[in-house]
């Protein structure tokens, strides 16, 4: 009897974090240093800051011939072949055998399996939700309304902004708040010239440079992390030695570390969430080892599902009991339903004849960003939300002439010369939540660890078909009256999943009749249990979304510990 309750002892913790990536990453870093004993559980395998990241510092000579997936495709079954899945990050994602999942319509779902997950590879784009987005859904009646409002996370925007480091341009804008910026990354001429010539045709459209979390420049609470600079050599993909971007490896584990109360468990697939119906919490978790498939419990006061949205939503589907038959919380019916991404891959791209004097430096790890201008003030669409644009520019390079049917001296002499400029603009739209658009479990296939197939049954919809005339239109519009030429729109159709950010199936609400999670991102009816990664999103914005998971999730982290230190967990 003694062994058993000492070996229950040895397994019980403070908390446990599921997942290590973004969200996971900060609720860690917050708990820990708040007093509490933390296990984090990671089922992809273990990544060292530094020396971990092989190809980091390799020279194009060293590397594969091509960045796109190519012979990797057979490995990789259900990424797209234009993926972010690159040669020089393999083997930071989970390969196709071990993430099969169904496709009812079709959906890409791209998995980490390292330590970190997605915070190593991610485009580090960084933006604040406004509360133009906040209540979106209550003034349109789309959905649900969010339960907080922009008052209610400004703080903690600014709170993680300043530890992760995010340069950007002041802009004053209410549609996009402005960060605790370092300073803006240098626009190249022709983006200076492009940006000049749109808000003097278009008042009211701006073009900035990206808000990234880039350190433009390291200051001390960076540099006490061990990170320095940016180094602009836009590699980030492979993994920064120099701590030069935002990742949990180099952000938020080394000060979770230094405190001596985290314990780091790589290889841990999460299978289920334990609940005691009679006490209405949580107790524990339950862990398959993704190498020896040898089955373990953990129990914790506080449990923070991080693992991503479409994983945090499948354990909390697969948390089944007689209290929750349908999944854990799942009282309102919503748990899985109300999915969300951005759509993308639309818009043009051209040449500027000027400026051959001119060139950049470095390689930045950046581009230009216009903020959403569609569906504000006094404009007003034939369709809902709106969206807003990436891209930038530059100089062609030798690459310009690889299709060339040409040899010799010439034109090794002309490739010595960069080419014209370019500039090129890619639209990111909102979509509406939307109840039909749904992830479930098909538990009549599982995968070797015993976990149901994830199924996805979901597209963007009319009101985004709309949106992307625009999003098209414009472009177009606005680089031929910059002076842009051979200007050509392009539409490359996008579905769900695709550009990365997904969003929903565990939605934020004030009623626990149409939602999953409270305000302080609680399952309304287990209080000890909290999902503040892109699960929780209650709509989609059109914006990148991992600035406002990082604000959340320390959020929800502070109010977890002064629940507990109230006895109310």
């Amino acid at each position: 009897m003694h062994l058993t309750i000492d070996a229950k002892k040895e397994m019980t913790y403070d908390a446990i974090v599921i997942g290590s990536g973004v969200s996971g990453g900060w609720a860690a870093k917050e708990l820990t240093e708040k007093g509490l004993r933390v296990l984090m559980l990671e089922r992809g395998r273990p990544l060292e800051h530094v020396t971990g990241y092989e190809d980091a510092l390799k020279g194009p000579w060293q590397m594969p011939e091509t960045s796109r997936l190519g012979d990797l495709a057979p490995r990789y079954p259900q990424a797209p072949q234009d993926s972010t899945l690159a040669k020089s990050a393999q083997s930071y994602w989970m390969p196709g055998a071990d993430t099969s999942y169904r496709q009812d319509k079709p959906f890409r779902w791209l998995r980490p399996g390292i330590v970190g997950g997605k915070s190593i590879m991610w485009g580090r784009q960084s933006y604040r939700f406004s509360d133009i987005d906040f209540d979106a859904n209550a003034r349109e009646g789309v959905g649900v309304d969010w339960p907080i409002r922009y008052k209610d996370i400004a703080p903690w925007y600014s709170y993680v902004e300043k530890i992760a480091g995010i340069s950007g341009e002041k802009l004053g804008l209410p549609q996009l708040p402005d960060s605790e910026f370092l300073p803006p990354m240098d626009m190249f001429l022709v983006e200076k010239e492009v940006r000049k010539r749109i808000e003097k045709n278009f008042p009211g459209r701006i073009m900035t440079i990206g808000r990234t979390a880039n350190l433009s420049e390291a200051r001390k609470i960076q540099m006490d992390s061990g990170r320095a600079s940016c180094q602009y050599r836009n590699q980030c993909i492979r993994g920064c030695p120099y701590g030069g971007y935002f990742s949990t490896q180099s952000c938020t584990l080394p000060p979770a570390v230094k405190t001596g109360r985290l314990t780091l468990r790589p290889h841990s697939v999460v299978t289920e969430i334990m609940h005691d119906a009679q006490k209405q919490r949580a107790t524990g978790v339950r862990v398959v080892d993704s190498e020896t498939l040898e089955h373990r419990e953990y129990f914790a006061k506080v449990i923070f599902v991080c693992a991503s949205a479409m994983a945090s939503t499948a354990l909390l589907m697969n948390s089944v009991s007689d209290r929750y038959p349908n999944g854990m919380g799942n009282d309102s019916g919503q748990l899985g339903h109300n999915l969300m991404d951005h759509h993308f891959r639309i818009g043009a791209s051209g040449v500027w004849e000027g400026g051959e004097d001119r060139y950049f430096y470095g390689r930045r790890a950046n581009g230009i960003y216009i903020p959403r201008y569609r569906n504000i003030g006094t404009d007003k669409r034939d369709y809902l939300r709106g969206f807003g644009y990436q891209g930038g520019g530059g100089r062609q390079g030798w690459q310009r002439s690889v299709a060339e049917l040409s040899f010799g001296a010439s034109l090794k002499e002309e490739l010595t010369h960069p080419g014209l400029w370019t500039m090129g603009l890619i639209g990111f739209g909102e979509q509406l939540p939307e109840y039909r658009n749904r992830m479930y479990l098909d538990k009549t296939q599982l995968d070797k660890w015993g976990m149901p197939t994830v199924a996805f049954d979901a597209e963007i919809g009319e009101n985004e078909r709309k949106m992307r005339i625009d999003m098209l239109n414009d472009a177009q519009e606005m680089l031929q009256s910059a002076g842009i030429s051979n200007v050509k729109g392009y539409d490359q159709g996008s579905v769900v999943g695709g550009a990365v950010h997904e969003m929903g199936t565990a939605r934020m609400g004030r009623d626990p009749k149409t939602s999953v999670l409270n305000a302080h991102n609680q399952i309304h009816t287990v209080k000890n249990v909290f999902v503040p990664d892109g699960a929780c999103m209650t709509s989609s914005g059109c914006v990148n979304p991992s600035l406002t998971y990082m604000a959340l999730s320390a959020r929800a982290a502070d109010f977890a510990v002064r629940e507990l230190k109230a006895r109310r967990l």
